[in-house]
């Protein structure tokens, strides 16, 4: 076991677990951040997704010995309300089907739109492409990101 200081959503936390631990584990086992989701296991599926310093990473197989001093932000830092653009685009256009993929596919795309506020249908099927959505909602997503985009 080891100590560690984490910068996540904005908060300092401390945590002592195997430094083998993935991220995911730690943020859904350890701090009770379940928005966070267990897919694949093997960084495929994008349910894992999170953001470290502002940039899209699968948790699932990330030891937290290697996320250092780095910021975490999980789906429920993205905003206080559920009012980030993605997040009310993401209901305008009624994706959510069976939930299950939703915060990483979001994680995703406000990566994407912090990194690129006008991304075309090129950029944002290479920033999507592994979020795989089992309800199929990929047309409505990437229009999603398209009205987030304006925001």
């Amino acid at each position: 076991m080891a100590k560690f200081k984490l910068k996540i959503n904005g908060k300092s936390l401390n945590v002592d677990v195997d430094p083998s631990t993935p991220i995911l584990w730690v943020l859904r086992d350890h701090l009770d951040l379940l928005g966070t989701k267990y897919g694949c296991g093997i960084s495929q599926c994008g349910a894992c997704t999170i953001h470290i310093n502002d940039v899209a990473v699968r948790s699932c197989q990330l030891p937290i010995s290697s996320v250092g001093d780095n910021k975490i932000t999980t789906i429920e830092g993205l905003s206080e309300n559920g009012d980030h653009p993605v997040q009310k685009a993401w209901l305008e256009h009624d994706i959510p089907q069976c939930g299950y993929c939703q915060s990483g596919q979001i994680m995703s795309a406000s990566a994407l739109l912090k990194a690129n506020s006008n991304p075309s249908d090129d950029d944002i099927d290479e920033a999507m492409n592994g979020n795989i959505c089992r309800c199929g909602t990929y047309t409505r997503i990437k229009a999603a990101i398209k009205t987030a985009s304006k925001s």
